[in-house]
């Protein structure tokens, strides 16, 4: 059946910025595939809630409390895997981000800082998880970009350029993987988060970001986590290199920070 091809029974997975949000979400889908699954987050308390939740569907989690823009720390993660679980197959590179800063106040430290967390840290997870999915037969690999690496909003210079770098990275690593592995990114539009809700709290200006989005709603972190899940499963086995837009049908940003001309 089609649909078994979204299952991954017996297969391991690493998600870093796990312990909220997208990560949270994608960890658990994966593990109601049929995942183990390593998790890994600043807070370990939210990591915990996390490997309870996917613990109570009968798979095994491994929770690791880390400051992931530390390249040695989410490399270990890899390792994690294979020492746990015995294998790799799935890496979902979903810690990232960076504050909207204005363009003068955006220094070269800021702007090396926004492509460290959001680019550097994926390369040093992904290169370290190829050896041990190459011994497992292969694997998937999928990053979690933004619509901000394609679209021109004022505020987002940082933010955008390093998820557009994340963006074409996936395309060279597609590339430079294929056939055995396999990378694809998902461009992630608002989607109602601890990190939106500073500004989803306030209805006027939710408001407007629903009434700029052509499905006019905010999208849900379970959401991001079904097209985690198409990409990790053999449901898009004949998928690499792509960008998968999921983010309302927006061709614009949603979220104007009103900042004045110079």
């Amino acid at each position: 059946m089609v649909t078994d091809m979204f299952g991954l029974p017996g297969a391991v997975a690493v998600v870093t910025g796990a312990g909220r949000g997208i990560g949270a979400a994608s960890a658990v889908a994966l593990a109601e595939a049929g995942a183990d699954v390593v998790i890994s987050a600043r807070t370990a308390e939210q990591l915990a809630e996390v490997a309870g939740k996917i613990e109570a569907l009968g798979r095994r989690a491994v929770a690791v409390a880390a400051d992931l823009s530390d390249v040695d720390a989410v490399k270990s993660l890899a390792h994690t895997a294979a020492e746990r679980f015995g294998r790799l197959d799935v890496v979902v590179n979903n810690v990232g981000g960076t504050l909207p800063n204005t363009f003068l106040t955006t220094t070269p430290d800021f702007l090396e800082d926004a492509f460290h967390f959001n680019v550097t840290t994926a390369h040093a997870l992904t290169s370290a998880a190829v050896p041990l999915m190459l011994e497992s037969g292969g694997g998937s690999v999928v990053n979690i970009a933004s619509v901000m690496g394609r679209l021109a909003g004022r505020g987002f210079l940082a933010y955008g350029t390093a998820k557009a770098a994340l963006t074409h990275y996936t395309r060279l690593a597609a590339t430079d993987l294929a056939p055995r592995i396999r990378v694809n990114a998902i461009d992630v539009g608002s989607v109602h988060t601890s990190a939106l809700d500073v500004v989803a709290r306030d209805e006027k200006i939710r408001t407007s970001m629903e009434q700029a989005t052509p499905l006019r709603r905010l999208g849900h972190p379970d959401e991001v986590a079904a097209a985690v899940l198409f990409l990790a499963s053999r449901a898009s086995g004949y998928t690499t290199g792509s960008v998968l837009r999921v983010d309302g049908g927006i061709g614009a940003p949603n979220l104007d920070f009103n900042l004045p001309d110079l």
